[in-house]
């Protein structure tokens, strides 16, 4: 009998190592996913031993774009949401992975709290959280959600003098209010990448600035935002990413309610659209994005 050679014993390691992950990749996602889509161009029913598809063709997909309202209407919510909530995810969780880098007292304890968010990134947490459990008799939660709902802002920009300019405006502030909760519980993967891109600065970038003069903000411009940059499109695609495959997206819960009503058939075709819109709104923003890098780096 031939003897093994070391190196064929590790690959065969590493092989039995992702088999695992392997089959349970073609058995819960592989299969699920072929499914899905035959049954986007079927009607569906459940019969005793499974299910029953008749082919219907693209009656499923006319039926989601041109019948249901619901739909059409949430896609759109969804996607202005996810167009304006983005920049404000990557901008804060940005500057604070900048204030989470410098050396301050408890800044262990601070990174705790803005990782949380990673640590217990589920829906039902952060319904309980943000207060959307609260109207089915959980006082607290409803509670603690007032705090991300009062109206400082609002008298804050009176005092200032610009909360009035228009109704499109206040539309907007109000918006960006009630949604501080969401946009921090949103950045805290963001966060990591940041702070992870900051850590390696290296130290001689910074005595060079400090030898030339320059100020904190024009490190930022200057030195910081160049060494960042790289990491600015991977959390732009995970926030996209993350914010159309919500559990709490209106989108998601509505192919849910299609499904739980067991027109598999529509929920499928449903998804499909979806699926295609997110992968089409992640390849502009790439290549906007690295248009944008490539003609920034030209100059």
């Amino acid at each position: 009998m031939k003897k093994i050679s070391y190196r064929k014993k590790k690959e065969l390691y590493g092989y039995s190592f992702i088999s695992i992950w392997f089959v349970g990749a073609v058995i819960f996602f592989l299969i699920p996913l072929v499914k899905s889509f035959l049954w986007s161009f079927n009607d569906v029913t459940i019969e005793t031993g499974g299910a029953d598809t008749s082919w219907v063709g693209l009656k499923n997909y006319v039926y989601s774009i041109n019948t249901d309202e619901k739909y059409t209407l949430l896609l759109k919510d969804t996607l202005l949401e996810t167009l304006w909530k983005t920049p404000l995810i990557l901008v804060f969780s940005m500057f604070t992975a900048v204030i989470l880098n410098q050396k301050f007292r408890g800044r262990t304890v601070a990174r705790a709290i803005f990782f949380l968010p990673v640590i217990i990134a589920t829906g039902a947490v952060y319904e309980i959280i943000s207060g959307d459990l609260g109207r089915s008799g959980n006082i607290s939660a409803g509670q603690f959600s007032t705090l991300f709902s009062t109206n400082s802002t609002g008298r804050l920009l009176q005092f200032l003098g610009i909360y009035g300019i228009s109704d499109k405006f206040n539309e907007m502030i109000s918006a960006i209010t009630d949604n501080i909760f969401s946009i921090v519980w949103s950045g805290g993967i963001q966060t990591l990448i940041f702070l992870g891109a900051l850590q390696n600065i290296p130290k001689s970038a910074r005595e060079s600035a400090l030898l030339e003069g320059a100020t904190g903000w024009t490190f930022f411009w200057k030195i910081t935002l160049p060494y960042i940059s790289p990491f600015i499109l991977a959390n732009l695609i995970f926030t996209v990413t993350d914010s159309f495959t919500s559990p709490l997206n209106k989108v998601m819960r509505r192919i849910y309610s299609m499904r739980d009503e067991f027109r598999f058939g529509e929920a499928s075709a449903m998804a499909w659209i979806y699926f295609g819109i997110i992968l089409a709104s992640i390849g502009i923003i790439t290549s906007l994005f690295r248009k944008f890098t490539d003609e920034e780096q030209g100059k």
